[in-house]
């Protein structure tokens, strides 16, 4: 049931299991409902939207902004997860609200920045009762279905639990979906942006659909379902939700945070021993990377099952209309950045802080699509496997890959070297790693975007070839194990 106060729904659920199992666990018991997925998605703008902020802690309030061409709409609410393999959980019966069309705003002149300025069409505050499994952290979306046209898109965000001390704490990457997102017409990119690049990107609109055939499915949802690749360089598939799917089905004790959070909330990552970085997270402003170093100084482990992490500067500015902090992304990429100095948004090893001196390894190059090759069997990471020096893991390596530098920890293990060729380009290699810390804690890289799918096949092979590995998931597992025992 929901109570409207104000134009505030104050949402109700079940109480929770009262199991003795993780709240992962006892919340992936709960039943899933496959009406999550889209099936008539809005590639024409029949209806879209974004939220209030890219993450809500339970107990406080997220709005929706909605615009449509049709006279009403219906938003559901779901978390995504395992649920059986179903992979989200209904959380809010359908809501049937009037339409309204929204304007598109035109870009800044100057900057390239395009920022909405809409009504609100729905809010609610999220419960937080004593059960964590009542509205749990975790990744949630707002289906949004046009009437009667049955258009649909998604708004992503997260739910937090800034007071459960979780093992893992999950960082989804929104500052990189935003520098691809080009909705209105301008991204970071030139390849997406008409008359050119953006220099300052808004989360206040809609995420739009990538370029690809099937990448319209997670249209809403940034790079978390699907990505923003380019035409013809790779599959649309995304990363994030696979590692997602993977935890919430073995019952790992998992938070989740946006790296909005990293960047505003320090405080966040001390109550957990792992920090867990998932895909694509390119975007980093200074305070995030200064947490995060922070973190691990303070023996907070760090798993890079990512590449490409770290690898431009941002600084996030507040909204040009509304004032609200951190509303807009900033990454001139070059020397017209009015800032100069520390802060200027260059790439990190430009400004003499290699990504690697905090991973351990940095990207390379991209259009990747190879296998892993074991390097260091008797290592730890590869307990329980089998595996040898010399094996592959197929189809692993890639979209995005890293490499050691002379700026990685000196005690680094290297534990996969892994050879690549591209057209036209001598062999290469790119590692994957792992390094311990002054403070002992354990920081471990894959050196890969597409880790995750080698744990769980969704998207496959509809969006991609199936590259499911017991070999990943037994490393995953070995990897949780002991960032999760240190």
């Amino acid at each position: 049931m929901f109570l409207i106060i104000a134009n505030v729904f104050l949402l109700g659920c079940s109480a929770g299991s009262g199991s003795s199992l993780s709240v992962i666990a006892s919340e992936n018991q709960k039943p899933g409902d496959p009406n999550w997925v889209l099936t008539n998605p809005a590639t024409e703008h029949e209806i879209e939207g974004y939220a209030s902020a890219a993450s809500v802690n339970r107990g406080k309030q997220i709005s929706f902004f909605v615009s449509t061409s049709d006279p009403s709409f219906r938003i559901e609410l779901f978390r995504l997860g395992w649920y059986g393999g179903i992979g989200a959980r209904n959380m809010l019966v359908a809501v049937t609200l009037p339409g309204l069309s929204q304007a598109t705003p035109i870009p800044e002149p100057i900057s390239g920045l395009i920022e909405c300025h809409w009504q609100p069409s729905y809010s609610m505050i999220v419960p937080a009762d004593s059960d964590p499994t009542n509205w749990a952290s975790g990744v949630y979306v707002a289906k949004l279905t046009a009437l009667p046209s049955n258009k649909q898109s998604y708004i992503i965000f997260i739910v937090r639990d800034d007071t459960r001390s979780s093992t893992y704490l999950f960082q989804s990457s929104v500052t990189t979906f935003q520098a691809y997102n080009n909705w209105g017409g301008k991204s970071l990119y030139d390849y997406n942006s008409a008359g050119g690049r953006a220099a300052k990107v808004s989360f206040s609109r809609p995420y739009a659909s990538g370029s690809q055939s099937g990448a319209a499915s997670g249209i809403g949802a940034g790079e978390f379902l699907t990505t923003y690749v380019p035409q013809g360089v790779s599959f649309p598939a995304g990363w994030e939700y696979n590692m997602v799917r993977f935890l919430e089905r073995n019952g790992y004790d998992v938070t989740y945070i946006s790296d909005l959070d990293t960047h505003e909330r320090p405080s966040l990552l001390s109550g957990h021993k792992t920090f867990l970085v998932v895909g694509h997270d390119e975007y980093w402003s200074q305070q995030m990377r200064d947490n995060v170093t922070r973190a691990r100084d303070t023996g907070i482990n760090l798993a890079f099952f990512a590449a490409n992490v770290c690898y431009w500067q941002i600084r996030l500015e507040p909204s040009a209309l509304t004032g609200e902090l951190d509303r807009t992304e900033v990454c001139y990429k070059d020397t017209t950045d009015p800032t100069a100095g520390p802060l200027q948004t260059l790439q990190w090893r430009q400004l003499g802080m290699p990504e690697s001196a905090l991973v351990g390894v940095m990207y390379v190059t991209d259009r990747v699509d190879s296998s892993i090759e074991v390097d260091n069997a008797t290592t730890w990471a590869f307990d329980g496997t089998g595996l040898s020096d010399g094996a592959f893991l197929p189809g692993l390596l890639g979209y995005e890959v890293d490499a050691i530098s002379t700026s990685s920890p000196p005690n680094l293990v290297i534990l996969a070297n892994s050879p690549f060729q591209l057209l036209g380009h001598p062999v290469q290699y790119s590692q994957m790693i792992t390094y311990t810390a002054a403070s002992s804690a354990t920081v471990f890289a894959t050196g890969s975007m597409q880790w995750s799918w080698g744990l769980d096949d969704y998207n496959a092979p509809e969006l991609r070839p199936s590259v499911l590995s017991r070999y990943a998931q037994q490393i995953t597992r070995n990897v949780l194990r002991k960032l999760g025992n240190n």
